[in-house]
């Protein structure tokens, strides 16, 4: 018999002390197929889904459940990844409880992440789960604990930290091309009639429904105030088909956009584990979006880290003229554009140029101070979900680790608490939880 994951389960499952479970999850075989369940099949999910359909055959895999607590979206995703009706269910614990299921896509709203992904590492599974990774600072350092304790791959969503650019960057700050980053911007702006997150709304869904009507919403699974995720309410459409408008099930601009801008930076600036902040500061409002929302259409977040430098965040839903991507250093600035590009500060103009390998030369610089650049090329890297797979069966370093989504997540909660409670916001690295100054 070839010697697969799921025999060495069955095989420690009678032999206990054959191997542990970190073991046994780093055995499945570069040619294993995976099979795999996603959960939450809304925009997110459907959108992962169907690209999981396309590339089966090119990374060996297969889809093998869907799980949705809206019947409509269930039998769309189901349609989609061509699977019977009992492989399509409501109940994520049956995805878990497969034995042949070796891993998961979370893409449920965010206040579900961290239980539905620390239960699915409990059972065996490795997690691909959509950012932001938590929806609280305890659930993120759980969930980071998790990974620890049971030696399971987790990948956290931020796509921009598969970008071969900031790895490039990664490397080009490892080795000293611009001097000690100091402060470094990303922005994610938006700007539209309706109202963002203003999603369309099916006016049969509810929870009034029969369990087998397309427009049934198991509204109680859905909140989980039985396990303290979310508030008990009564049915709400609006949270539940535009829950990225209240802070009870996310954390808005910040955690659905600004943690696709600090991810990658704290991969560029600190490493593939990121770091924690020092300190949080937040500002703005709702300005201009004053319906039934409680997160701010404009909010502006500046994090100080331990290492000296200063990361500085802003994302506007009423004007989408944006920032750049800039990282600046003592001896030189980093822009992101179809290359990386790299430009002298005119006083440190003899460190940057020996920095980058360019000739000093005798006499006066040419060019003058400061206006020496060079380009760099992306490097080469797997897609985000493909990154996932080879982590999976061959150990390949991950993207978003849960180290670093979990310093991210840190962070960007903190400018979320720190806003909400006007406060700047420090972190007590000892005790691993926000304290106000």
């Amino acid at each position: 018999m070839p010697v697969t994951r799921r025999t060495l389960i069955q095989t420690a499952a009678t032999s206990p002390l054959l191997l542990s479970a970190a073991s046994w999850g780093r055995v499945l075989g570069s040619n294993q197929r995976l099979n795999i369940g996603v959960i939450g099949t809304g925009g997110m999910g459907t959108g992962h889904l169907q690209r999981l359909v396309k590339r089966a055959k090119d990374d060996e895999l297969d889809v093998s459940w869907v799980c949705d607590v809206y019947r409509r979206r269930l039998d769309n995703a189901r349609k989609v990844a061509s699977l019977p009706a009992g492989n399509a269910t409501m109940e994520y614990r049956r995805v878990l409880d497969d034995p042949d299921v070796d891993a998961v896509v979370i893409a449920t709203p965010d206040h579900w992440h961290t239980k539905i992904a620390i239960e699915a590492m409990e059972a065996g599974k490795d997690v691909f789960c959509e950012k932001p990774l938590s929806h609280t600072i305890p659930q993120a350092l759980a969930c980071r604990d998790a990974v620890h304790r049971t030696g399971r791959t987790l990948q956290v969503g931020p796509q921009g930290t598969s970008d071969g650019l900031f790895w490039s960057a990664r490397r080009a700050i490892a080795e000293g091309r611009i001097g000690k980053p100091t402060w470094s911007q990303g922005a994610y702006c938006r700007n539209s009639r309706g109202g963002q997150f203003n999603w369309h709304i099916d006016p049969d869904a509810g929870p009034h429904n029969g369990a087998n009507a397309s427009g049934y919403v198991w509204w109680d699974r859905w909140l989980g105030h039985e396990y303290g995720l979310a508030p008990e309410i009564e049915w709400n459409p609006d949270h539940f088909f535009r829950f990225r408008k209240y802070l009870a099930y996310n954390g808005g601009l910040a955690t659905d956009l600004l943690y696709h801008r600090l991810a990658p930076l704290l991969l560029a600036i600190e490493g593939l584990n990121g770091a924690y902040p020092k300190r949080v500061v937040a500002s703005g409002g709702r300005y201009l979006e004053k319906d039934e929302r409680d997160i701010p259409d404009t909010f502006f977040m500046m994090v100080d880290y331990p290492s000296e430098h200063t990361i500085c965040l802003s994302s506007v839903m009423t004007n989408d003229d944006t920032w750049p991507t800039v990282i600046r250093g003592q001896y030189g600035t980093m822009r992101f554009q179809e290359q990386l590009m790299l430009s002298e500060q005119a006083p440190w103009w003899r460190e940057f140029r020996t920095a980058n390998g360019m000739n000093l030369g005798g006499g006066d610089p040419d060019p003058e101070p400061g206006g020496a650049s060079l380009s760099l090329d992306r490097l080469a890297r797997r897609d985000h979900m493909g990154n996932f797979f080879d982590a999976i069966r061959d150990d390949a370093p991950l993207a978003c680790n849960v180290d670093l989504g979990c310093a991210t997540m840190v962070a960007i909660r903190m400018g979320v608490d720190a806003w909400k409670q006007d406060q700047v916001l420090r972190w007590d690295a000892d005790r691993e939880m926000a304290i106000p100054t």
